[in-house]
């Protein structure tokens, strides 16, 4: 059983990556959405509405805006059905944010609830240690 759960595991951080990076950084939701959600998809950043077609029009429009954003994975994490990534989204032309975005995952490997925290990169910092 734990090779099982070791193999779910990989699964969830690839699918998640995978979402992500086809969402974000290649502009197409639609079949982020298509590819790797379940049938619900549950949203708690307050500014994108709930569900996939929330999600599918906030990142038509993020790439409409900025059509050269990435986002780059720092950090990838894994804990049970939940997938943590610690992120740089560079969004050209705007401000430069760190990300924490937290997927759950069903028991099939689609992605089916996410949450983040976000704050603008700082320009100085009170410490050497630096956000990664």
């Amino acid at each position: 059983m734990p090779d099982l759960k070791r193999k779910d595991l990989k699964r969830n951080k690839e699918a998640v990556m995978a979402f992500y990076d086809l969402a974000f950084n290649q502009a197409r939701p639609a079949e982020a959405m298509a590819l790797y959600a379940g049938p619900e998809y549950i949203q708690h950043n307050p500014v994108a509405k709930d569900g996939k077609a929330g999600f599918i029009t906030y990142f038509e429009e993020m790439g409409a805006r900025f059509p050269d954003k990435r986002v780059h994975f720092k950090r990838v994490l894994t804990d049970g059905d939940y997938v943590v990534l610690h992120c740089l989204q560079e969004w050209p032309g705007d401000k430069d944010w760190i990300g924490i975005d937290i997927f759950r995952l069903d028991e099939a490997g689609k992605i089916v609830e996410h949450w983040d925290v976000l704050q603008t990169a700082p320009e100085t910092s009170a410490n050497p240690n630096g956000m990664f």
